[in-house]
């Protein structure tokens, strides 16, 4: 069981013992899960009682089976935005991936279609680990913004201390859902000298002017912009988050740079004061760890166009060679086969939805759909899903109880029986197959029924057993 189980690390997390996932303890008595490669604390729903399990204890280390494998054992494949097929993933530099994600704008609590993409990228980050790769992941934290500044002026509160706040509820959000913390986390607000150094590269140039103090980036440099989302200059949203001006050489030019406006934070540079332009932030901050040559770039598929072709365009007009090897965006969580998003006021945030269901039910309910494909939300799926959750954990529970009447030191691969052992085989290349085909994590999730059920026989028929010698 448990070396069966160890193949589904970048999955499910093995930290929990029995759950009552019918409900939800009171936030203040929830736990934030350790993590740590050979301990790991068990949460009870039930009650405050903690222990450990050395789950690398369980199995000999001169077992057959590992969790982790090496690099270029397995054959990833990854479906690529840019090229729209699924491509043999090579990282730039052996053995090393660098990813960066795009992250929130943290002006409220996060909804369930933010949770859709961090969980899928988790599982990627996971998976790629599992994998042996050495990842340098980067999350980014948008703490400057036209929506920040206008929740701050409602609520009479500091820009920057509420995008604050806002950005520790999303961090408690993610610990909830067993999201890995990224390798970097940068906030905007710290790279101003990032961005501005950026900007200058953009202009000296030429493809970008300054306008009484703001500065634009001039698209019309650019002949291939819009490759990634297959979209033309024209369908460019002005108004969203771009801003209808007539000083603009081109409609569809976008703002690096926008000069100060009363009530608005600031910052010197080269134009005047002013603040950053959504676009340019995670352009900088992407360069600033990665470089401007890296393996991932990931998000939603709402910030393909026009975030992401922007991101493209002025990466390259900074640096000649600017290149992202692989695009990946998640599809959107529906209500009604309609995009959830905060501004249709038709979204559920995270809080809400796992202060009546577990928090591990959402993530199972969002892994039950492959990540490309839109997730429609729905009670009944994630009532489906919390009964899925407790009988995962439940069996677990119940193999933990079992596995300690047993002699640890004898627990190892030779121990197993061949019909156990084909059912952990079978299992184990299922799961390869499936999570090495762009993340299938449908698939999987199937596979576990067998080798569950198996083992629920094994302990019930082991109880009857017992009962019996009695």
């Amino acid at each position: 069981m448990l070396t069966m189980l160890r193949c589904c690390k970048p999955v499910l997390p093995l930290r929990l013992s029995p759950l009552l996932l019918s409900r939800i303890p009171p936030r203040e008595s929830r736990r934030i899960y350790a993590v740590n490669s050979t301990r790991v604390l068990c949460f009870s729903a039930a009650g405050n009682s903690q222990n450990s399990i050395d789950w690398n204890s369980r199995v000999s280390d001169g077992g057959a089976i590992h969790g982790e494998r090496s690099v270029g054992e397995i054959e990833f494949w990854l479906y690529n935005t840019m090229s729209r097929q699924k491509e043999l993933f090579k990282p730039k530099v052996p053995r090393k991936v660098g990813m960066y994600v795009c992250g929130v704008t943290a002006y409220d609590l996060s909804h369930i279609g933010h949770a859709r993409a961090y969980v899928t990228f988790d599982v990627l980050y996971r998976y790629l680990k599992y994998l042996g790769y050495d990842v340098c992941y980067v999350r980014n934290f948008t703490d400057v913004d036209d929506k920040i500044i206008a929740r701050a002026n409602q609520s009479g509160e500091d820009p920057i201390c509420l995008s604050k706040r806002f950005c520790d509820e999303f961090l408690q959000d993610m610990a909830y859902l067993h999201c890995l913390s990224p390798s970097v986390q940068p906030f905007v607000s710290d790279h101003m000298p990032q961005i501005i150094e950026m900007i200058k590269k953009i202009i000296n140039n030429g493809y970008a002017y300054e306008v009484d103090g703001d500065v634009y980036f001039s698209v019309d440099g650019f002949p291939d912009y819009g490759r990634l989302s297959g979209r033309k200059l024209e369908d460019n949203r002005a108004g969203e988050r771009v801003a209808v001006d007539s000083r603009k050489r081109n409609p569809a030019d976008f703002a690096l740079w926008k000069s100060a406006k009363k009530g608005e934070p600031f910052w010197e540079s080269p134009w005047g004061p002013g603040r950053p332009g959504w676009h340019i932030e995670c352009s900088a901050m992407s360069a600033a760890y990665l470089g401007y040559s890296f393996d991932i770039h990931g998000g939603g598929m709402d910030l393909m166009f026009p975030h992401h072709e922007n991101e493209i365009v002025q990466s390259c007009a900074a640096c000649r060679e600017s290149n992202v090897s692989y695009w990946v965006h998640n599809g959107f969580v529906t209500v009604d086969s309609e995009k959830m998003s905060k501004s249709l006021g038709n979204f559920f945030t995270i809080r809400q939805v796992i202060d009546i269901y577990h928090p591990l039910a959402l993530r199972l309910f969002l892994m039950g759909t492959h990540y490309r494909s839109p997730v429609n939300y729905s009670d009944v799926l994630l009532e489906s899903a919390s009964e899925r959750i407790f009988y995962i954990y439940q069996t677990l529970h119940d193999c933990e109880e079992a596995l300690q009447q047993h002699n640890q030191s004898s627990l190892n691969v030779s121990s197993i029986p061949h019909d156990a052992m084909n059912c952990i085989t079978k299992f184990q290349h299922e799961f390869l197959t499936s999570m090495s085909d762009d993340l299938h994590t449908p698939v999987v999730l199937s596979a576990l029924s067998e080798p569950l059920k198996s083992i629920n026989d094994l302990l019930h028929t082991r109880k009857v057993t017992t009962h019996l010698s009695i």
